[in-house]
Order: C-alpha cells, then structure tokens, then sequence
C-alpha cells in the first residue's frame, strides 16, 4: 500500500505547537523547590543544615548515570538496523527531549503540588523524568523503524500520560514498592509497546526484509549501548532509593544479577546453536535482563546469591525467548517485536514484579530488623499497620496494575496511530532512514564502507 511519508508541515507544527504548550505550562506551574530556590540559603540556617544535605549531592552522580542511559544506552542499543542508525539515535533523542518535558509535569500534578498549585521540582524529579520516558523508549523499540516522527511524539504523549497514572496508583495508591521499576517501568512500557505495535501490524513487512538484519558495523554500535546501560543499570535501580542501606543494597544486588546474567546468556546463545557461536542480539539484548528483574526487589534484603538466582533465570528465559518466542509471536500473534522488548522488558519485568512480591510477603523483623523493616517498606502514616504478607499482596496488585495499563493503553494508542494521518512509511520502506533523514549518500551512511573503498584506492 502507497502511503505518503511526507511530514514536511505536520512535524514541524506539532514540535512547534507542542514546545509552545510546554514554556506556556512550564510558566504556571513549575517553580524551584525548596532545596533549587535561592531561599535555601534562610531554609538552611532555620533547620541547621549544610549544603551537604541538600538532596543535589546524593541525587545528581544517579542522575547523570541515568541520564546516559536514557540518551546514549537506549539510543546506541537500538541502532543494529542496518539502514536505521540515524533513526535510532535521532528519534530516541526526539522522545527523551519532550518526554522529559511532559513527564515533569504529568508527574508533578501527582506528586508536587503544593497549597498554591504550583509543581516544586529538585533533581529527584529529574530522575523520577528520565524514568518515565524510559517507559516510552522501551515502548519504541517495539515499533522501531516501522513509525514515523509524528506517530512517536503521539506515542510519547500519551505514554507519559499513561505512566504516570499508572505510577501513581502503584506507588501511592496501592503503596507497591518499585525502586527500579520492573512494574511501573519495564512491564507497563513493555506491553504499551507491543500493543501499539499488534495494533499497527503490516502482514507485507517481510517487502522490507532485505533492511531488517544488521551488518559488522552496526552490531558494534550496538553493543556500546548495551555496555553503557550494563554498567549504569545499578544506578537506574538504586537511583531514588532511600539514602544509606537501601541504596547500597539495591546496587549490590542489581551488580551481581547483571554479572549472573551475562554468563548464562552466552551459554545458552552458544547451546542452541549448531556451530555453538554466538549470536550478537542475544549479547547485545538478555544480558541487560536481570538488571530488569531485579528492579522491585533492588532494595529488599534478596540477599547475594538471591540476586544471582534471579540473574541465572533470566539470563536464560530472556535468550530462549529471542531464539523461540518472537518468531512465534510475529507467525502466530501477529506482534512485530522489532527489538525483541517482550524477552528483554516483559518477562523480565513480570519476574522482577514476582520476585518482589514473594521477597516482601517473606520479610521478616528477624531479616530486617524494627526500624528496617518500617524503612524499606515505608510502613508508616496508614500504612502502619501493615504487615509482609499484606505488602506482598500489594506488590502483586501493582504487577496486576502494570500490566492492565500497558495492554489497555496500548490498543487504545494503537488504534489512535492506525489512522491514516501521521506519514508512517510504506511496508516496502520501512527500517530505511531515507524516509524522514536526509541521507547523502552510502559512503556517507556508512563510515566503514567509506573507510575500506579509501583503503582500496589508496592500494591501487
């Protein structure tokens, strides 16, 4: 089917527009908080403080490791197209930028809003931002080359939208924990994600087959940013954890199920391959998957070798899952996984929001201690009373939460994104970046090839 790709006048008007709503909201509800305001200087020496207690010096090095994820591990991970690098970076950049915009507001309505109706924002909401536009960055892979400019702002909007209600019923209404986000995060944006992209299923895909694998190049730029987000991942899931143990914690045991993951990823890469090589979109990919699973319980006492379980699981589940479940799901559900975030996201996400339900109904004041338990748990206001096992019923609610948002809100964009407006590419053009960039030429696509025919010439 001919569809018409030219975005010359809707995207610009819809950045424009957009932009525009952003600096007028911005201007009625967003103010500094208390510890960004010059008034800290009179806040501070009321309560007896230092600039050492303002939240920026516990906040900012996580958010800086999240931020890099967000722009660069997300954006260089998606970039194993052959043909769409520039989309792939490009148009991750596109979403983080008026999803973090959006995010803070949609997010402050929930939770800063003071007496006067003004949203107070400090570096935690920076974090709390660049989460919730990794919901819609997970979300894009699934439908990564197959969309246009327009069709990923509209996502984006509505993702955010969708996030942060579904934020705020787990975490303030339910009063699930999710330190790391496999509920909130992971599952939501992972479901949302394919949804949308069961919605907008093209059965004449395979005319662009010839775009869909990778070559040399494209694996490696790939696989810097697995290696980014590999290494911040600790960071991301202990980034708004309380500061002291549970930060600490939830870093160790993030660490250690990356590290458990990446060896079981390669065996069964290697096992369930004839020649026993290994595949580079199961490296690139389902090493990254226990750092998703450990997420909700990151701050629970999983213990070390907990930690190490749940990575050696899905290390596992997340490669058998490339090799099995998405050719079955392209075949038989009829969901085009570009990225694969169903065995990198979903599953993941789910296990992690099992595996935190079982480790809070397990708790105990033997394992945590009085204090620790009120702590890691916020049993405190009318939560209380609340005892392990009532929480890892709430834990379970939150999962049940995710998952009802990701699929409802994804059929309902989905049907929003089918409708013939947006300059969404031909199935024959598809993963192709000469659609929306402006691609000069194949030695200029590609610095490699560039780079060989130099050398060439140069033997001549």
């Amino acid at each position: 089917m001919l569809r018409n790709t030219n975005v010359h006048i809707s995207f610009p008007a819809v950045c424009f527009v957009w932009q525009t709503a952003m600096i007028i909201l911005f201007g009625i509800f967003i103010r500094y908080n208390e510890e960004s305001d010059p008034h800290w200087v009179e806040h501070k020496k009321a309560n007896n403080l230092s600039d050492l207690d303002n939240d920026f010096y516990f906040r900012y090095p996580s958010f800086q490791d999240v931020h890099v994820m967000i722009f660069i591990g997300f954006g260089f991970l998606m970039t194993f197209l052959k043909r769409y690098s520039f989309g792939a970076v490009g148009f991750n950049f596109l979403i983080a930028a008026f999803g973090i915009q959006w995010a803070l507001l949609m997010q402050g309505w929930f939770h800063s809003l003071d007496a006067e109706g003004k949203i107070r924002i400090g570096v935690e909401n920076l974090i709390n931002a660049d989460f919730c536009v990794a919901s819609c960055l997970i979300a894009y892979g699934a439908v990564l080359g197959k969309v246009s400019n327009v069709q990923l702002l509209v996502l984006t909007l509505f993702g955010v939208t969708l996030f942060a209600v579904d934020e705020y019923i787990i975490v303030s209404v339910i009063h699930a924990r999710d330190a790391g986000g496999s509920m909130s995060i992971h599952t939501f944006g992972a479901y949302y994600g394919l949804c949308i992209s069961w919605m907008l299923y093209r059965p004449n895909l395979n005319q662009s087959s010839r775009l869909q694998g990778s070559v040399y190049h494209s694996d490696v730029f790939a696989m810097i940013g697995t290696l980014f987000l590999w290494m911040f991942w600790p960071s991301f899931n202990s980034a708004i954890s309380d500061h002291g143990d549970g930060q600490h914690r939830a870093v160790i045991n993030t660490y250690l199920a990356l590290a458990s993951t990446v060896l079981t990823c390669m065996a069964i890469s290697s096992l369930f391959n004839k020649h026993g090589k290994l595949d580079m979109v199961h490296i690139q990919n389902s090493t990254l998957a226990g750092g998703v699973a450990v997420g909700t319980a990151a701050e629970f006492m999983l213990m070390p070798y907990g930690a190490l379980i749940v990575g050696f699981c899905c290390g596992i589940i997340s490669t058998l899952g490339y090799i099995y479940l998405t050719p079955f799901m392209e075949k038989h559900l009829k969901i085009q996984d570009t990225c694969g975030i169903h065995n990198l996201h979903a599953m993941p996400g789910l296990i992690g929001g099992i595996v935190g339900a079982i480790t809070a109904a397990s708790a105990s004041k033997s394992v945590y201690g009085e204090e620790g338990l009120i702590n890691t748990f916020d049993f405190e206001g009318k939560f209380k009373d609340v005892v392990p096992t009532q929480q890892g019923g709430y834990q379970a609610a939150g999962l049940c939460v995710a998952l009802c948002f990701g699929v409802g809100g994804g059929i309902l964009v989905g049907c929003i994104l089918r409708l013939p407006i947006w300059g969404d590419p031909a199935d024959d053009n598809c993963f192709n970046d000469e659609a929306y960039w402006e691609v000069r030429d194949e030695e200029a696509a590609s610095p490699v090839l560039h780079y060989n025919n130099h050398m060439q010439n140069k033997d001549v």
